[in-house]
């Protein structure tokens, strides 16, 4: 089988494909790193709400709740970082790391805030993990040739985010 394998490699030609799904499918877009960062803020807003109510429960529902409520605030943090990750690292070339220097501390500052975001309650904290999530967003759509606007999300915590402008 693996002669038979050389053999085709010789006579059919290949190309080298690189995609962030590892398949050349070419798809990229930072909008789940968004959603992720606007995640974390609704988590923690969720939490204090719960414990602001914690008289009207009991305190088994508010911890089971709460736990919840954690677990998908770490689950999405991570998803942030993992989605700008891959978007960094395979996405972006060196020619546009060259026209946007600070892309890479924007990249290092986003897994610290992710981490962050992680580790505490902190609403603060993860509004500055999507405003910076939104400036990568930003410069993403930018080296696609497509202006970008500020929205405010449809949805709680009702925050902005940075979408293109689709012709």
């Amino acid at each position: 089988m693996q002669k038979l394998l050389k053999q085709l490699a010789r006579i059919l030609p290949t190309n080298i494909a690189y995609a962030h799904c590892d398949y050349p499918c070419g798809i990229y877009d930072p909008h789940h790193a968004q959603i992720g960062a606007l995640t974390v803020i609704r988590m923690d807003d969720l939490m204090k709400e719960l414990l602001d109510q914690a008289g009207d429960h009991s305190e088994l529902e508010t911890r089971s709740n709460i736990i919840r409520a954690v677990a998908i605030k770490e689950d999405h943090a991570e998803m942030v970082k993992k989605e700008v990750r891959t978007i960094w690292g395979d996405y972006f070339k060196p020619e546009t790391k060259d026209k946007y220097p600070d892309l890479d501390k924007l990249v290092h500052e986003i897994m610290q805030l992710g981490s962050k975001a992680k580790q505490t309650v902190d609403r603060d904290n993860a509004m500055k993990l999507l405003d910076k999530v939104n400036q990568f967003a930003e410069i993403f759509w930018q080296s696609k040739g497509k202006e970008v606007k500020r929205v405010k999300a449809p949805y709680k915590p009702e925050e902005e985010m940075v979408i293109p402008i689709l012709d």
